[in-house]
């Protein structure tokens, strides 16, 4: 079973701010993010995990972890799939750095199935309708 990471979108007040800044960094391919360690359980994280992103107390979203490096200053990077896939939102506080998130416990994405029409919404209603607890 894959482990996931969570994370909180600073500075995103939404989903459709979140999948613009992600879009806009992901110019030369995956997007990259630093952090100062390398997680302890990394080996169960890459390829298989994602990092899901927190906004408002609530995952929203999920973006696949490709890969860790080195980057500058003894830091540690993240290479992320620039691909956003909104998941079923789920209250979780908000924390400082990143968590890890069990398999089992991570939601759902939206718009697996085609009919519920979930998948052509725009991010804004989707986070919308999520806080309402109407989907």
């Amino acid at each position: 079973m894959p482990l996931h990471l969570t994370k909180v979108a600073f500075g995103a007040a939404s989903v459709d701010l979140l999948a613009e800044r992600l879009k806009a960094r992901a110019l030369d391919g995956p997007v990259l993010l630093t952090t100062r360690y390398l997680p302890k359980r990394h080996e169960e994280v890459v390829g298989q995990g994602s990092l899901y992103w927190i906004i408002k107390h609530q995952l929203v979203a999920r973006s696949p972890i490709l890969a860790f490096g080195e980057a500058e200053g003894g830091r540690v990077s993240i290479l992320l799939d620039p691909a956003l896939r909104l998941v079923q939102a789920r209250a979780r506080r908000a924390h400082q750095g990143w968590r890890y998130l069990e398999h089992a416990d991570a939601p759902a994405d939206l718009g697996g199935d085609a009919a519920d029409g979930i998948a052509t919404m725009p991010p804004a209603l989707v986070g919308r309708l999520a806080e309402l607890a109407l989907i």
